[in-house]
């Protein structure tokens, strides 16, 4: 079969699945059964071979760690002391509450690791806290579930840890490459909520003394250390990024249980059930996706992919940007992960062949698919905001719209300008940043 043809029965079948609600993990697995058994070179054994073969992989460990640390953290009360210090800090803006939620956002986007565990961890602490203030409901989800994206972008990040594993780029370099976009990320959310709050008249908190910025950041000073513990240790090769997650599960407890003392040891079991119940979930989707992708490449769809976008002579800008474009659309229907293995994997060579740097596109399909996190119909950040807010999704998707669009503004000036993301890691990581 020609690689176009194969690429028809895969893509064709996994639309039809998804449609059908079938969950992402099985249509992924399914989709590939039958181009296993119209090709008399394969069987449907190989299936498995290729599903287990993916789970052979050592840094993929840190995926139920980082997951265990970010539960353990939103169980030892993290949250609350980084909103005391977020007001300390940006309450005295238009627009207060506003400016804590992205601001919180950012702290513990460098604790977690995972959107999904900012959006709920967060949401249900601070969108009760804005309707109860006067903000809009549907203004106060869409600016947690848009802020919580930055959970994948601000290390560490569990999709960067993912990708890195996959496609042999340097973990360090990704997580130094997250923090310029996420910042600016960050600054695009606050500008917007300033003139929200200037439009609708937003509260305002009293501007804090120093000594109360001071007693603020010296409560959340240890949780704040997390990240230094993980980036620090991985970009100056005192561990593997798997080893770091271990550390960051084993400072999260020590923090939770001896120092806080807000973590009792009954409520451990619940803890680990729920890590392992979504590390679960997401190691399964890696095993489907990664057999997905291994049909992709046997049938050479990548290097065909390759040959019709090198005749459309796109350059380094126009490739990047339909990368962008092709994560952004892929990342509205199906979770983050899968779409690395399935899209990344087929777009990688296509980046090469154009000389993007790997941890330039990889911090594009980053950004682009932790966007897909608030983009119905898959939109998980907004389902769990929206949930906890009470309203129906497509009353938040207006507000949604518009704080994503300076964010895309943002993805757009990563695209044009790979020197505002690559200059750190060449900074810290030279020997291994070409």
């Amino acid at each position: 079969m020609a690689p176009g043809e194969v690429a028809a029965i895969l893509f064709g079948v996994f639309a039809v699945l998804v449609i059908l609600r079938v969950p992402v993990a099985f249509a992924l697995g399914l989709a590939v059964v039958p181009v296993f058994f119209i090709e008399e070179r394969l069987t449907p054994v190989l299936l498995l071979r290729e599903m287990f073969k993916s789970y052979n992989a050592f840094v993929l460990l840190a995926v139920p760690f980082f997951l265990l640390a970010a539960n353990l953290m939103n169980a030892a009360g993290i949250t609350d002391r980084l909103i005391r210090l977020a007001r300390a800090m940006v309450g005295h803006l238009p627009g207060g509450l506003g400016h804590i939620n992205v601001v919180v956002s950012m702290l513990f986007a460098g604790i977690s690791g995972s959107s999904t565990a900012d959006a709920a961890g967060i949401g249900s602490l601070l969108i009760p806290q804005m309707r109860r203030q006067g903000y809009d409901a549907p203004f106060a989800v869409a600016i947690t579930a848009c802020s919580s994206v930055m959970g994948v972008i601000i290390p560490p990040s569990i999709l960067m840890v993912v990708w890195g594993g996959l496609m042999s780029v340097s973990i360090g370099g990704l997580f130094l490459a997250g923090v310029v976009p996420g910042v600016l990320i960050a600054g695009s959310q606050m500008l917007t909520v300033y003139i929200y709050a200037k439009r609708r008249g937003y509260p305002v908190y009293a501007r804090s003394t120093l000594i109360e910025l001071m007693v603020a950041a010296a409560s959340a000073s240890l949780a704040l250390m997390t990240p230094l513990i993980i980036v620090g240790g991985i970009v100056g090769g005192f561990f593997t990024p798997t080893e770091a997650s271990v550390v960051a599960v084993i400072y999260s407890l020590v923090l939770g249980a001896a120092i806080y003392r807000s973590v009792e040891l009954r409520a451990l079991p619940g803890i680990l059930y729920d890590s392992a119940r979504f590390a679960a979930i997401s190691l399964f989707c890696i095993g489907t996706a990664s057999a997905f992708g291994w049909c992709l490449a046997f049938f050479k769809i990548p290097a065909a992919l390759v040959g019709q976008i090198e005749a459309m002579g796109l350059g380094l800008i126009g490739t990047g940007a339909m990368c962008a474009l092709a994560f952004l659309v892929i990342g509205m229907f199906i979770d983050a992960i899968p779409a690395i293995i399935i899209l990344g994997t087929v777009l990688f060579p296509v980046t090469q062949h154009v000389g993007m740097h790997p941890i330039h596109f990889a911090i594009i399909g980053v950004i682009s698919l932790a966007f897909g996190l608030v983009t119905p119909p898959y939109g998980l950040c907004l389902l769990i905001t929206a949930a906890i807010g009470r309203i129906r999704l497509v009353d938040a998707l207006r507000d949604v719209a518009i704080i994503l669009l300076p964010m895309i503004v943002v993805l757009g000036i990563v695209i044009v300008v790979p020197d505002v993301i690559l200059t750190l890691p060449r900074w810290i990581m030279p020997k291994f940043i070409d």
